[in-house]
C-alpha cells in the first residue's frame, strides 16, 4: 500500500484558506490526507463538519502560528503519526482594518509577528519533514511585491539575491521599530494606513526567495516553495470588499500546491492569482491590481 501524501493548510477555518483545504480534497480524493489547520478548536472542527457535508474528509489539527509550542506540537504529531509532508499551504495571516483603534505601532507588531515571523517559525518546524517533490506554497499580496517598496536601498537589499533569513529578520524588526518611532519613510517604507500588512508580505515574499534558494541545496529532491497573491478577496480580512469570492481566491495556492514533480518554473516565484509568473523585483504589477 503506497504512503498517503500529507497536506497541511494554515488559518483554514474560513476564507481563503477553507477553500484552498476543499479544492485540494476535491482534487487529491481519498488517497491523500488533508489538514485543515487553525487556531480555535471550535471553528476548525465546525469547518470540517461542514466540508464532511459535501463528501470530503479533511483532518483537523489546531495550530497557532503565534504559538511556538503550538507549532511545535503539530510538528511532532506529523512526525510521529505520517513520518513527513508533502504539501504545505501558508495561509494564516492577519490584518487590521483601516478604522482599528489599536495604535500603529501596536499594529505593526502584532502583524508582523504574526505574518512573518508566524509564517518562518512553522517553516522552520515543518520544513524537515518535507519529502522529495514537496510543495510549499507561501500565501502574499499584491502589496507583497517589492514595487510597493518605495526606498532605493531598501529595494537593493531585500532584492539581493544573496539575502539571508538573519539579514531580514532585521529589516522586518527595523520596520516595526521605525513604525513606532515615525521614521518608516526615512527607512523606505510607504506611508500607507495598511503598511504594517505590507511589510509583513514584502518579508513573506523575500523570505520564499531565500528558502527556494536554500532548498535548491538540499539533498532530498525537487522542493519547491512559491508565492503568491491570491487576489482581493471577499474575506473577513478585507471587510467583504474584495472582488473575488474565496473559491476564486483558492485557485492560485491550490495550483501551486499541486505543482507536478520536476517542473521547471515556478521555483521560488511570485505568482498572481491568474497563474502568471511575475518578477517580484523588477516587474511592473497588472492594472487593476486586484
Amino acid at each position: 500500500m503506497s504512503t498517503p501524501r500529507i497536506f497541511v493548510v494554515t488559518g483554514a477555518n474560513k476564507g481563503i484558506g477553507l477553500a484552498t483545504v476543499k479544492a485540494l480534497c476535491e482534487a487529491v480524493g481519498s488517497e491523500s490526507i488533508v489538514y485543515l489547520t487553525a487556531r480555535s478548536v471550535e471553528r476548525g472542527t465546525k469547518a470540517v463538519q461542514d466540508l464532511a457535508k459535501s463528501g470530503l474528509k479533511p483532518r483537523f489539527h489546531p495550530v497557532d502560528v503565534d504559538d511556538a509550542s503550538s507549532i511545535e506540537t503539530f510538528a511532532t504529531f506529523l512526525k510521529k503519526e505520517h513520518g513527513g509532508l508533502d504539501v504545505l499551504v501558508n495561509n494564516a495571516a492577519i490584518a487590521y482594518r483601516d478604522d482599528a483603534p489599536e495604535p500603529i505601532e501596536v499594529q505593526a507588531e502584532h502583524t508582523v509577528r504574526v505574518n512573518y515571523f508566524g509564517l518562518r517559525a512553522v517553516c522552520n518546524a515543518l520544513f524537515p519533514l518535507l519529502r522529495p517533490h514537496a510543495r510549499v506554497v507561501n500565501v502574499s499580496s499584491a502589496v507583497g511585491h517589492l514595487s510597493w517598496v518605495n526606498g532605493e536601498e531598501l529595494r537593493r537589499q531585500l532584492a539581493d539575491p544573496a539575502l539571508t533569513v538573519e539579514q531580514l529578520d532585521n529589516i522586518m524588526r527595523d520596520f516595526v521599530k521605525a513604525v513606532a518611532e515615525n521614521k518608516h519613510v526615512q527607512l523606505g517604507w510607504r506611508d500607507v494606513k495598511y503598511r504594517p500588512y505590507m511589510a509583513s508580505k514584502v518579508g513573506v515574499s523575500a523570505l520564499t526567495r531565500i528558502q527556494q534558494r536554500m532548498l535548491d541545496q538540499d539533498p532530498r529532491e525537487d522542493i519547491v516553495v512559491n508565492h503568491c497573491h491570491p487576489g482581493y478577496v471577499k474575506t473577513d480580512m478585507t471587510a467583504n470588499t474584495g472582488v473575488f469570492t474565496a473559491e476564486r481566491g483558492a485557485v492560485c495556492p491550490t495550483y501551486l500546491a499541486l505543482l507536478p514533480p520536476n517542473v521547471a518554473s515556478p521555483r521560488g516565484e511570485y505568482v498572481w492569482h491568474d497563474k502568471m509568473v511575475l518578477d517580484w523585483v523588477n516587474a511592473d504589477l497588472p492594472h487593476p491590481g486586484y
